[in-house]
């Protein structure tokens, strides 16, 4: 597939941009060696290929779920200015 310089002004369009015939030519070439590029990939058999997660079959290093602070909420609920079964009162502000 390629792309035609009235289709890059219609895109140009589309996206607001103003362009000038310069810029419409360059992105005219950029944008068609990019569906080259595509077309190309699209070519390459992948019969039989698992996709893979990694194209290095790396795995992330996790490192343990654990909780390693104590609970706070009484500390951090002493500062506030209104409080009500464990949680903060905070005034409506939409009506």
């Amino acid at each position: 597939m390629s792309l035609t310089r009235t289709d890059v002004y219609r895109i140009a369009h589309l996206a607001r941009i103003e362009i000038n015939e310069a810029q419409a030519n360059a992105t005219l070439a950029q944008l068609n060696d990019i569906f080259a590029m595509i077309e190309k990939m699209q070519r390459v058999n992948t019969e039989g290929i698992e996709p893979m997660s990694h194209p290095l079959g790396g795995s992330q290093r996790l490192r343990d779920d654990a909780v390693t602070e104590t609970d706070q909420r009484g500390d951090n609920l002493r500062n506030a200015p209104a409080q009500a079964d464990g949680l903060f009162l905070v005034p409506k502000v939409i009506e």
